[in-house]
This record gives C-alpha cells, sequence and structure tokens, in this order.
C-alpha cells in the first residue's frame, strides 16, 4: 500500500488498486419511461407528458430519499403508480373539483392535476414530511394554480375548513371500503362521488362492506375498470355516489375489518 506524501493518506488500495470510495448511499433509480409504455403515457398525458415524467423523477429521486416511495418501487413508477392513477381521469367530469385523501406522495391527486389541467386538486395529508414533499413538488412542476396542499386528515377537512365540498373525493391504498366511505362521504356534496382506487380483493370489499356504505349515505359500490386498453392490466376502482347525508352516529364506521390496508 502507498501513501500521499502531503496528506499521509493511503493513495492505493492493497495490491496497488485503487483505494475505496468513501461510504456514501446508493443514487437512487431514476424513472426512465419504458419504450413499451411510451404510447399508453402519451395517451393518457397528451402535451403534459414532460411534467408527468418530472413528477416521476421526483418520486424515483427524492420520493425514495425521503421515504414517500419504497427502493423497490422507483423501477415501476410509470406502470404502478403513473399510468395507475393517470387512468382515473376518465371517471372525473370536466373542471371538477377533487380532493385526495391520504395522498401520501401525491397518487393519485398529482397525477391527476397532471394529466387533467382542467381540475382543481386538493391534496389532504396529515404527515408533515408528506406535505413538505407535496409542496414543495406542486411549486417545482408549476402546478399553483389548480393544486393545493391541505395539511390534516379528511374529519379535520370536512369539520369547519375551507376545503370542499369536493365534486370527486379520491383515495388510494388508504382503508378499508367501510372506513374510507365514512371518511370520505362527507367530504363531497349530494351526488358526489367517491372513487377508490383498490387492488384485487376489490370485489370481495364490496361484498363486505356494501351495507356499512349503505348506512353512510353512500348508494350501491360499484366496480369499474378504467384504461381498459390502454394499461395493462387496467386500473381497479370502486365508485359510490353520495345519495343521502346521515348523522353523526351513522358515520361512525366499524373498527373491525377483515379487509387489509393495500
Amino acid at each position: 500500500m502507498t501513501r500521499d506524501d502531503a496528506s499521509g493518506v493511503a493513495a492505493t488500495g492493497p495490491g496497488g488498486t485503487p483505494p475505496g470510495p468513501a461510504a456514501v448511499p446508493p443514487r437512487p433509480t431514476t424513472a426512465v419511461l419504458p419504450p413499451e409504455l411510451a404510447e399508453a403515457a402519451s395517451r393518457l398525458f397528451g402535451v403534459r407528458l414532460e411534467v408527468a415524467a418530472a413528477y416521476g423523477e421526483l418520486l424515483a429521486t427524492d420520493g425514495v430519499v425521503r421515504g414517500l416511495i419504497g427502493p423497490r418501487e422507483a423501477p415501476r413508477i410509470w406502470d404502478r403508480h403513473l399510468l395507475n392513477c393517470a387512468a382515473v381521469a376518465e371517471l372525473i367530469p370536466p373542471g371538477a373539483s377533487v380532493l385526495d385523501v391520504g395522498s401520501g406522495a401525491g397518487l393519485p391527486g398529482l397525477v391527476l392535476a397532471i394529466a387533467r389541467p382542467d381540475l382543481a386538486v386538493t391534496l389532504i395529508e396529515p404527515l408533515a414530511r408528506r406535505t413538505a414533499f407535496l409542496n414543495e413538488t406542486v411549486e417545482a412542476l408549476g402546478l399553483t394554480n389548480s393544486v393545493r396542499v391541505f395539511r390534516g386528515r379528511a374529519e379535520e377537512a370536512g369539520a369547519g375548513s375551507d376545503v370542499g365540498p369536493g365534486d370527486v373525493v379520491t383515495a388510494r391504498a388508504v382503508a378499508p371500503l367501510d372506513r374510507l366511505a365514512g371518511w370520505c362521504l362527507p367530504l363531497t356534496g349530494i351526488g358526489g362521488r367517491l372513487l377508490a382506487l383498490k387492488g384485487a380483493s376489490a370485489a370481495d370489499e364490496i361484498a363486505e362492506h356494501a351495507d356499512a356504505v349503505h348506512r353512510l349515505g353512500g348508494g350501491r359500490p360499484v366496480l369499474r375498470r378504467c384504461g381498459e386498453g390502454v394499461v395493462d392490466p387496467p386500473t381497479t376502482v370502486v365508485e359510490i355516489v353520495r345519495e343521502r347525508s346521515v348523522g353523526p352516529a351513522a358515520r361512525t364506521a366499524p373498527r373491525k375489518s377483515r379487509s387489509r390496508r393495500r
């Protein structure tokens, strides 16, 4: 092993090899749009594709470093997150106001705001580190005219705040359907809709929680498949229309549920 005369620090490693690098965290994976998804991305984002790509890059880098997106999710930003969420835009009418409950890293709310600049989107998130990321991202992407961030729970957003009511309330991987309906339906007016992005167990959740949703003022939950022919697999959404107002006691959804959080 040799030493640098000026510093006394090893200039080469054992056997004359270069010294090892300093211990630094690995660089996050970037969100490169796979060629096979380019057509779907173009159809869903149109002229805003570059904005979507910039958001994907923030998710795959800052989002991973700050613990909002798991490291294993970074290579799947486009198919698992961006396209999956953007497909839901087909269920939202022009010019609607959208409240995104439990927004986390901005999924699906920020994606919908990018894909649909006609929407007015409010991101509802209680955790400070997440709302900090959301505010920074909204500013970086130039979305301040159409997106706002509310730090708080859904109950706080609907209790004397200036949030809502929205035409549409969205939620992704937040809670089982009964609790979700209890939190989200009060945030929209009669005739407004909850769009809950769900996984493979969506049909089972509907069967299990349809009665609870009815008690909470919602209509019969309907299973929707969004993005058919564009994204594979299509996005699974449970749509619930708010049919009537109910008292506080009825809005108290059961605590226990056999459905797992996704």
